[in-house]
């Protein structure tokens, strides 16, 4: 049986809590030795995760993906893009001006498959939510968030996850909310969708003032027949857990209720953290964790706890991003590890065999990620809280919400 809105009926528990989307051919997603973009991070994370007991049968299903036909990536992507992708992968062409060949953007022979890999992993992730074949799903090889219609930007190529969002709405999905935690702001994302009201996209980032690509104000907040839709918090540099989390606090809850959506799709970035090379922000392991859960369960509250979670950012690749992303496939299969959980001794071995040197020894930065809610009140002479409330002030009126209040 369906429902009219194209989705299955429902029959009780979902087969499985969690999809992961995972095999060693998306790896292959990797611009070159040297480059930040390593698919070292996903290797390590899926690693980690699988040897702290988070991706066993039966709750848990890891699937692979077959790259993305040409057809689905045009429901984003320009058709000539994605011709010059070819080519740039088939025959070494760089075109400059759609961001191939670029120093962020280094051509390498497998780029259309392995960035068509990425796409179809998160579109098989958010189907099989919509679907009811699983609870939740999550690909930390996704999350490739800067990729624009006609060109690649900032590591990314394609953006898998407006194409997921695309297929979720012609699935029958009425209304999808995306939100963005990674360090800098969503940008592709916003501009596919930035006149859609089906769409809405919220993302919490370090200040376009001082961190790539420069964009993502609280006074951008959609087009002319999608205004309040886009939502962005701007958060100073340097801005740390207590701050991190009470923008988010402020902010995503309350336009997500809103908002109402049938699925929820998270972008979970982790170069948000203090050792990341790429940006300011010091954020912890810890608070990472704490938002992953505030995200859960705020699918579990509005969409009945449909919701697919992606990767993204992150180039703190033995620190930080194994176990932030460890972390939040736990929560994604309802499996949570303790921060207080010594990291495997074969994991530590393997990094020290392969990067010669100690990794973190556990899975939290012992610090206690703690925060005050906006409830407690505005401090106009902090930082933080001044761009709390020009992200409050810009859309909260839009969506009918008080920015004082609500």
């Amino acid at each position: 049986m369906t429902a009219t809105d194209g989705r299955p009926t429902a029959t009780g528990r979902p087969p499985v809590t969690a999809r992961v989307v995972w095999s060693t051919e998306l790896l292959a997603y990797d611009f070159g030795f040297g480059h930040p973009m390593t698919s070292d991070r996903i290797d390590l994370t899926i690693a980690l995760a699988a040897q702290l007991g988070i991706l066993e049968e039966p709750d848990v299903e890891v699937v692979g993906a077959e790259p993305a036909s040409d057809a689905l990536l045009a429901t984003v992507h320009d058709p000539e893009y994605v011709a010059a992708v070819h080519a740039a992968a088939e025959r070494g062409v760089p075109d400059l001006v759609r961001g191939l060949g670029t120093r962020d953007d280094p051509l390498f022979p497998q780029m259309h498959d392995a960035a068509a890999r990425v796409v179809a992993g998160t579109v098989d992730a958010a189907l099989a939510v919509w679907q009811g074949r699983a609870e939740h799903a999550v690909n930390v090889g996704g999350g490739l968030h800067h990729a624009r219609p006609g060109a690649a930007s900032g590591f990314c190529v394609y953006n898998d996850a407006a194409v997921a969002i695309r297929e979720l709405l012609a699935a029958g999905a009425q209304r999808v909310a995306y939100v963005d935690v990674d360090a800098h702001h969503g940008d592709g994302v916003q501009a596919v969708f930035w006149d859609d009201p089906r769409v809405l996209t919220v993302s919490v980032h370090e200040t376009g003032h001082a961190l790539f690509p420069g964009t993502g104000y609280p006074t951008e907040t959609g087009g002319p027949h999608a205004d309040g839709t886009a939502v962005n918090v701007a958060l100073p540099s340097r801005t740390g857990d207590a701050g991190w989390l009470r923008a988010i606090d402020a902010v995503v809850p309350a336009v997500v209720r809103d908002f109402a959506p049938d699925v929820l799709v998270t972008q979970h970035g982790c170069d948000t953290h203090l050792m990341d090379p790429l940006a300011t922000l010091r954020v912890s392991v810890d608070a990472q964790l704490v938002a992953s859960r505030l995200l859960h369960d705020l699918a579990h509250e509005v969409c009945d706890g449909r919701w697919v979670a992606l990767g993204g950012g992150g180039y703190a690749i033995l620190d930080v991003v194994p176990r932030t992303w460890a972390h939040l496939l736990g929560v994604a299969a309802h499996r949570p590890v303790d921060p207080a959980t010594p990291v495997p001794q074969l994991w530590l071995d393997v990094v020290r065999q392969r990067y010669g040197r100690q990794a973190v020894a556990r899975m939290t930065d012992e610090v206690p990620a703690t925060f005050k809610p906006w409830s407690t009140g505005y401090d106009p002479a902090d930082d933080v809280d001044r761009a709390i409330r020009a992200t409050r002030g810009a859309v909260f009126p839009t969506l009918g919400l008080d920015p004082d209040l609500d």
